[in-house]
């Protein structure tokens, strides 16, 4: 007869967690992928207009020919130049104050501080060009008195931002700071505004160019209102912050 074989003890394992949406230990969380696109998309169009001031500035810095098109940059460099490197920068970092991830660390706030004086310097310089340039080919009288409304809006909207965070008032700032984004960023949806009437109409008239510019801008401050009336609604954490 043989003796009764005791059985390998077994390995504990841990419980699995069957709960819905859990992650193995060390996976990522779907969610910041998905934080990121905002970020993303708000680069994306960005990229032709500082494309397009990237090219300007060589042309400023090589001694480009000066043409009908160009001469008032060449004229007074100033103000096209601070309006080029304060608007990259306001939307640069702009767009990563939307990263959840950076809204609760330092790097958030630090960044804050550069943002804020940044569009600052595109605001102005934005109203010093559309006031002391001459008008090129395709604008007019109307495309100017949008400028010249929007210029000081974006700026009113970072010092009411900036007042707002002395005070503590986070949603008020982070609002704030957003209606400024939305201006700032006009250049980059008016790129997909105008494009597609060049490509299947032609080059736009006076009054066509500025109604695609001026529905460049409405685009961006309807979204940037959506984005703000929702963010209220579910108590979300603010989106920008200087």
């Amino acid at each position: 007869m043989t003796a009764q074989q005791t059985p390998a003890p077994t390995r504990s394992r841990r419980p699995r967690d069957l709960r819905p949406g859990a992650l193995r230990p060390g996976a990522r969380r779907p969610g910041r992928l998905v934080g990121w696109l905002a970020p993303a998309g708000l680069i994306a169009l960005t990229l032709v207009p500082m494309a397009a001031g990237a090219s300007r500035l060589t042309q400023l810095g090589t001694g480009a020919t000066v043409t009908a098109e160009n001469a008032r940059f060449f004229d007074s460099p100033v103000p096209v130049i601070a309006h080029i490197v304060g608007s990259t920068v306001f939307l640069l970092l702009g767009a990563l104050q939307f990263a959840p991830s950076l809204r609760r660390r330092r790097w958030h706030r630090l960044a804050g501080r550069v943002v804020a004086p940044a569009g600052l310097v595109s605001a102005a310089s934005g109203l010093w060009m559309a006031v002391a340039y001459d008008l090129p080919a395709n604008s007019g009288p109307a495309l100017m008195a949008i400028r010249v409304v929007l210029a000081p809006a974006m700026g009113a909207a970072i010092v009411l931002a900036f007042l707002a965070i002395r005070r503590g008032d986070v949603p008020t700032h982070s609002a704030w700071m957003t209606r400024a984004y939305a201006i700032g960023l006009g250049a980059g949806t008016q790129v997909l505004t105008i494009m597609p009437w060049a490509l299947l109409v032609g080059e736009p008239g006076e009054l066509e160019y500025t109604l695609l510019m001026a529905l460049g801008w409405a685009i961006n401050l309807a979204v940037a209102e959506v984005v703000i009336r929702r963010r209220a609604r579910h108590g979300r954490a603010p989106i920008m912050r200087a």
